[in-house]
């Protein structure tokens, strides 16, 4: 297959800011470890606090991000299984602190309430419902409100992608109204910017990459990557709407002719609903191999949110992840 040479005369806006130089960014999900060894080299291990604890793979995950020395883990939960998973997965409850709670509810609220009084500077979803999670996390008494709307971040690392790619909202909100969108977008363009990825491209998905009035997504998205194009959205390049392929394809996008300096090359893909972020991750990982990263985006502390199927693996990656955001997207909530 031939290279594809773009034509600088096809960019849409040639008044744009250039591309920022993305060469020290984290490129693939090693990357992301490596950038929280170095952290955790320059600042200590971050304390996080796990909302019941008492579950195998989250033990699992707190195991390997302690022997990385990227977090001290404050776990709220049944005592007596969490001893037991420590031990089982070679925890040393020396590197832990352990606070015994009767329910699960109970776990969640004093975790919720260890971040919001800074004693841990991460929350983390343990064995317990989302909603019943989120609902102590959005508490207007000793909840994590920054006065911004909260969204799940996902990055990806796909074995046939050049970088990492970011998703959302897969994962949080159900079917978000246009000012909620224009927030989900706020809070990806913050994540990529915690990666060091300075001016992300973002496409604004739906079926087809024209605007049909009669296709809500469709419209939605033409209104937001017009706001981006006056200003409102800043840190990122933004069009839509996109399909998937000319968004992540640059020869799908030079076949449909879309003048575009995000088509073809976009790091973050926005989904209209849960419904289609959901399959496009969960087919992602379990067809394509693909290693990911979740977290809530838009509290005044990371939070790292995935489901109780997800491996170990992609707990561990969460956390790094969030360890990150500690140091670099928390400033940029605190000046919103």
């Amino acid at each position: 297959m031939s290279d594809l040479v773009i034509d600088p005369s096809t960019q849409s806006n040639p008044d744009s800011p250039p591309d920022a130089d993305n060469s020290n960014a984290c490129q693939y999900m090693h990357d992301i470890h490596s950038a929280a060894a170095n952290l955790s080299a320059e600042r200590g291990p971050i304390r996080l606090a796990v909302a019941s604890a008492a579950e195998n793979h989250v033990i699992e995950s707190l195991s390997k991000a302690v022997e990385a020395n990227y977090i001290e883990p404050y776990l709220f939960g049944d005592e007596r299984i969490i001893k037991e998973l420590c031990e089982t997965h070679n925890l040393p409850l020396s590197k832990v602190k352990i606070q015994h709670t009767s329910t699960r509810l109970q776990a969640g609220e004093q975790a919720v309430r260890a971040v919001s009084s800074g004693e841990c500077k991460i929350l983390m979803k343990g064995y317990i419902q989302t909603a019943a999670l989120m609902r102590q996390v959005l508490s207007k008494e000793d909840g994590l409100r920054s006065g911004r709307k909260l969204s799940h971040v996902l990055v990806i690392d796909a074995p046939h992608y050049d970088r990492l790619l970011f998703m959302s909202d897969g994962a949080l909100n159900i079917d978000p109204d246009l000012p909620l969108k224009i927030e989900i977008v706020n809070n990806a363009v913050d994540v990529a910017h915690a990666l060091g990825v300075d001016l992300p491209k973002v496409a604004l998905l739906a079926a087809i990459e024209t605007v049909d009035v009669a296709q809500k997504s469709s419209v939605d998205t033409a209104i937001i990557a017009k706001m981006a194009d006056r200003g409102q959205i800043k840190g990122a390049l933004v069009d839509g709407p996109l399909a998937l392929d000319n968004a992540i394809n640059p020869k799908a996008a030079q076949v449909k002719k879309i003048k575009s300096r995000v088509a073809g090359y976009a790091d973050i893909l926005i989904v209209d609903n849960i419904d289609v972020g959901n399959v496009f991750y969960k087919s992602l990982v379990y067809f394509a191999d693909a290693e990911v990263a979740g977290v809530i985006a838009g509290a005044s502390a990371p939070i790292v949110l995935t489901s109780r199927s997800d491996s170990p693996t992609t707990k561990f990656n969460s956390i790094a992840l969030s360890c990150l955001m500690t140091s670099r997207y928390m400033q940029s909530v605190n000046d919103a």
